[in-house]
């Protein structure tokens, strides 16, 4: 199944977007109070630090033997072998993490086998699971959030189940953009993002009355990081 929607963004563009959310996410972090680092993320199982540590670390990914490694420990499970990579270097002290953010925005480097339009969404979603827990706000253009959607929304194992969105007809009121079929949920693109993503943070911007099912699949299924 795919979205209908309006022109995703073009490489170039969505590189600009990622570099933009990223130095966003380096102002947000580089105000936390100690205690504000160690908050519950929107990320099952993640602090602020640990997902600020996921998301400076995408540009700078780990080699092929320490990668290994980590896959052994983590018994070839891709959603643990992320969060062994994260946590450990969460232990890094915030303003290294915030440093490491800003020097390397513009960074396009792609670790393992993945693409930008992954990192598109990966870093916008992220950012949101920072900034709305601590009461921040980070905006999202609405093309980049749409382009993030739709690439989401037709991701499934190893990262969310196959699916999770089936029966459910979401259409975006901001921005030409919709996805699926069956019963209506409606809301800003960037609601429908987190919620493409398994975050019930974005429902409390939604209506349609899909919005009740959708909220009792959300719960059933864990944040991935």
């Amino acid at each position: 199944m795919s979205a209908n929607t309006s022109p995703l963004l073009d490489r170039e563009a969505s590189w600009r977007v990622i570099e933009q959310q990223r130095l966003a996410i380096a102002d947000v972090l580089a105000e936390l109070t100690p205690a504000e680092w160690e908050l519950p993320s929107l990320c099952a199982r993640w602090r602020i630090r640990d997902v600020a540590a996921h998301i400076a670390l995408t540009p700078q990914p780990p080699s092929l033997g320490a990668l290994f490694v980590a896959g052994l420990r983590a018994n070839g499970n891709y959603n643990r072998l992320i969060d062994d990579l994260t946590v450990r270097a969460a232990a890094r002290p915030p303003a290294e993490l915030v440093a490491m953010l800003r020097t390397h925005a513009s960074s396009r480097k792609l670790p393992g086998p993945t693409n930008y339009r992954n990192i598109l969404f990966d870093t916008m979603v992220h950012g949101q699971d920072i900034a709305i827990p601590l009461g921040r706000t980070i905006e999202l253009p609405v093309d980049a959030a749409a382009t993030g959607a739709t690439t989401a929304a037709d991701i499934s194992w190893p990262v969310w189940k196959k699916h999770r969105l089936d029966g459910f007809a979401l259409r975006a009121t901001d921005i030409d953009w919709s996805y699926g079929e069956g019963i209506d949920v409606r809301g800003p693109i960037a609601a429908l993002l987190l919620v493409v993503t398994g975050r019930p943070a974005g429902l409390a911007r939604l209506t349609g009355d899909g919005v009740p099912a959708l909220a009792d699949r959300l719960r059933g299924a864990p944040v991935a990081g």
